[in-house]
């Protein structure tokens, strides 16, 4: 009788031993869970953020196509256009269209951060080209990008063609 009382509580023991290490290990799989949650989270909202600044560098891209005015071109002050171009853009009409479309539209740039007009330029006379630059600032992790500078600098580009 007494062996099995022993056993018993070698058996009590070992299960409470193993309760112990159960409890840790759910601990730390339950920690590693929340980092995965948190970093998927984190990812998938600095890549809808760059979906958003590509959709508005496309948006900047159309209105620098339309960049000249009906006026430029019918009072004669446009520069003859290039071989196969029906209309010329220049660098600073598209830069020029660019600037007062985010002015005049500042719900376009909401939920950005720091967006900058990198280029809006031609390089042909009838291509605009838009490049944007923003800063993403996951909210979950902005404790650990602050110490790296505050966000993650997000780009998007975009060309047009005037027709």
């Amino acid at each position: 009788m007494r062996g099995d009382r022993c056993g018993r509580r070698a058996t009590r023991g070992g299960e409470a031993s193993e309760h112990g290490q159960i409890m840790l290990i759910t601990s730390a799989f339950v920690a590693f869970a929340l980092l995965l949650v948190t970093v998927v989270v984190s990812a998938t909202q600095v890549h809808l953020e760059r979906k958003r600044l590509y959709e508005l560098s496309d948006a900047l891209a159309l209105t620098g196509a339309d960049a000249m005015t009906h006026e430029t071109f019918y009072e004669g002050r446009a520069r003859t256009p290039d071989a196969g171009a029906v209309l010329t853009l220049t660098d600073a009409e598209i830069r020029t269209d660019v600037q007062d479309h985010l002015a005049q539209h500042p719900a376009a740039t909401a939920g950005l951060h720091d967006v900058v007009v990198v280029d809006a330029s031609t390089p042909d006379g009838r291509t605009a080209h838009v490049e944007l630059a923003a800063r993403a600032r996951p909210a979950m992790i902005s404790w650990v990008t602050k110490a790296f500078g505050d966000g993650i600098i997000i780009r998007a580009e975009s060309s047009a063609r005037a027709s």
